[in-house]
């Protein structure tokens, strides 16, 4: 517990202590108390939403491997994350880009660094995600993200870099494990002053499960902030990560069940991959506290993305440049005598006029023949949003909030032939309507109905054609969503649970119909996502002194459907299990040993639209052992992943109808593996 002395007294009783003992160490108590501060702060903030949220302790993340975003939104009730053998994963929160293949670009989900967009038009690429830059991630799901500008069917996720505040002046991480996996890290952040800052150097290198699935990555994370004076502050921040990925290809489930580290033939025998030469996102984020009761926040992201992929018969030079913006007010007043809270904000993101690609035929690896096509990719998303919380009676709040969408999306093929054009304009918008109730300290019920609006990505108006050079139009998917749930405290745990309904009307769905191709997108008929999102966190035994046991659970039910689908009737979405759940059982000892075994369950996924093949549901067995030193500087773990070496389907990319054949759309997960690491911060 912390202390209850006043913090400027405990501050000068350290001080004097510190200064008798020959050392002084009161930037280690101005650091510790800053961290605690913002978790206890992010956690109010989403306990004030009236809906489900998840917030994610990075602290607690690293003590085990942490390899990619998969380990990041682990144990999160609601959130599908899945690794598919690199960087990137399959992300879906309430079956959000469902069917996007995990590669370049995420869907769905809008994304953000501290607060400043990454999400573009074009979607969400994920080299830049690197863990073990993070203090935490707030996920914020389905309508939740609202106040953020996020109107995706997912919601949003905001990942929080490390400070000054609370970063360790020098920190040295080192992760090693099965099938060549590496993973360092160095970083140093400290208060100076008025002037806090952040920088982090981080590497990783491994060989994959299957053949031909090796890669590597290397990247720098720094921000910088400074308060001129209580009422005006600035950080400045940047990341820039270079990433290189060998890809295997998908398997058939017979090959995953009798040879899961194969290699798909044709990807071997073209040696596909997808060199990342280098993605930069440089931002600042300025806040005006123009009283005690109000403040402005104005941000500015620059984000160039450069992508080279060598897949299939074709080698793809992509480049692509986005600038952001964002503005938002916010302010607590007494509105008829009942307290109130407002949030206008703006948000816009626009492709750069670079954007664009160079497709060039391919036989193999770098080899690569003459130019195909020549495309731009333009598009721009702006959105001006309004909220209001208001206390009606004590402990009960109405929030209410509108927003206005404006959208643009353009392909152009410039070569071979010239005018193959689409440009769509659309202005849309999305309501909501919410109530909280706070019954007593140890229970909240809450409820909301909202609209969600989710554009096509430029590129997907390219590869849906089936000519060369003529682009297609598609329509923005949009979704009305009915959501219930409550959360408390009790004697079980700290518990959470949601239930919600969506009725999405041109669901953008992506099916892949010539294998190395990339998946054509379309809009859907009409379909229906509906689920329960259920987190309990418990402590079964506990004894001053001796130690504790506790138990974490998450449990997602996801029903997606069609709705009298001319051709599919009501089938289910192929993509993701419908049941999803994941516990760790924990003892934690004073000395800061810890021990614990976890589990991963998952249900069949149906691997086409026609519900004709499906891949086999799943359970792993894991374990976890290390050491957190009571002065919180050493640590160490070892990480022991699926100790049955069961041969499971990680994820699915599906295809329209398979006939009942067994065909490759399925990318295996690991099998057993071995990892440990050791981390020192000198405070």
């Amino acid at each position: 517990m912390r202390p209850t002395l006043p913090y400027s007294l405990l501050a000068l009783f350290v001080a004097s202590t510190a200064q008798a003992a020959g050392r002084i160490e009161l930037d280690q108590v101005l650091i510790e108390d800053k961290q605690q501060t913002e978790l206890e702060s992010a956690t109010e903030r989403l306990h004030e939403i009236p809906g489900a949220s998840n917030l994610v302790d990075m602290g607690k993340v690293e003590q085990g491997r942490v390899a990619s975003n998969q380990d990041v939104l682990a144990y999160q009730p609601g959130v599908f994350a899945q690794s598919a053998g690199n960087d990137g994963i399959k992300l879906s929160i309430r079956g959000s880009g469902i069917n996007r293949a995990p590669g370049a670009h995420g869907s769905g989900v809008y994304t953000m660094f501290d607060g400043l967009p990454l999400t573009g038009p074009g979607g969400t690429p994920y080299e830049l995600f690197e863990p073990l830059w993070l203090s935490r991630a707030e996920v914020l799901r389905g309508a939740n993200g609202f106040d953020q500008g996020s109107l995706a069917l997912g919601g949003a996720i905001n990942y929080v870099t490390h400070t000054g505040y609370d970063a360790a002046p020098l920190q040295v991480r080192y992760e090693v494990g099965s099938r060549g996996y590496q993973h360092r890290h160095i970083s140093s952040g400290q208060v100076l002053g008025n002037l806090d800052y952040y920088v982090a150097l981080t590497d990783s290198e491994y060989d994959g499960y299957q053949a031909h699935s090796s890669g590597s990555s290397k990247g720098i994370a720094a921000n910088v902030g400074y308060r001129f004076n209580p009422n005006l502050e600035t950080r400045f921040y940047l990341r820039y990560r270079e990433t290189e990925n060998e890809l295997a290809g998908r398997l058939t489930k017979d090959q995953i069940k009798h040879d899961p580290r194969a290699a798909n033939a044709a990807y071997l025998a073209r040696d596909d991959s997808r060199p990342q030469p280098g993605s930069t996102w440089v931002g600042n984020k300025t806040t005006f506290y123009l009283d005690d009761d109000a403040r402005v926040e104005a941000g500015l992201v620059y984000h160039d993305f450069p992508m080279d992929l060598r897949e299939g018969p074709m080698r793809l030079k992509v480049a692509y440049t986005d600038v952001s913006g964002t503005l938002n007010y916010l302010r607590r007043d007494t509105l008829f005598g009942h307290e109130s809270k407002t949030t206008v904000g703006w948000r816009t993101t626009k492709h750069l006029p670079n954007s664009g690609a160079s497709q060039f035929a391919r036989t193999s690896g770098d080899n690569f023949g003459a130019r195909s096509r020549d495309f731009s990719y333009q598009g721009s998303d702006t959105v001006l949003h309004a909220g209001n919380d208001l206390e009606l009676v004590p402990d009960l709040w109405l929030t209410t909030g509108l927003a206005m969408i404006y959208t643009r999306r353009e392909s152009d093929v410039t070569y071979p032939a010239t005018g193959g054009k689409v440009s769509q304009h659309d202005w849309d918008y999305a309501p909501r309507l919410g109530l909280r109730y706070d019954i007593n300290p140890q229970l909240q019920v809450y409820g909301n109905l909202s609209r969600s609006v989710e554009p096509p990505h430029p590129w997907s108006l390219i590869w849906s054609s089936t000519s060369n050079t003529q682009p297609i139009e598609m329509q923005n998917q949009t979704a009305t969503t009915l959501e219930l749930g409550a959360r408390g405290d009790s004697a079980l745990g700290h518990w959470d649970l949601a239930w919600y309904y969506s009725q999405v009307r041109h669901e953008l769905l992506a099916v892949e119909i010539v294998q190395g191709l990339p998946a054509k997108e379309f809009n859907a008929s009409a379909t229906v996502h509906q689920g329960v999102e259920a987190g309990l966190d418990s402590t079964l035994w506990e004894r001053p002194g001796t130690g504790k046991l506790s138990l974490r659970q998450a449990y997602t039910f996801s029903d997606f459907h069609y709705r009298d689908d001319d051709e599919f009737g009501d089938n289910r979405l192929p993509g993701i299990p419908m049941h999803y759940y994941q516990a760790e059982l924990r003892y934690d000892w004073p000395s800061g040993l810890y021990a614990g075994v976890n589990t991963q369950m998952a249900s069949k996924v149906q691997v086409d639209y026609a519900n004709s093949y499906h891949a086999d549901a799943y359970a792993l067995l894991g374990a976890r052992l290390g050491w957190n030193s009571p002065k919180q500087d050493w640590q160490t773990w070892l990480d022991l992943r699926n100790l049955t070496n069961k041969r499971y389907a990680a994820t699915v990319t599906p295809g329209y109808d398979d006939a009942g054949q067994d065909v490759a759309r399925s990318t295996p997960g690991e099998s057993f593996g071995v990892y440990a690491g050791v981390s020192y911060s000198f405070r």
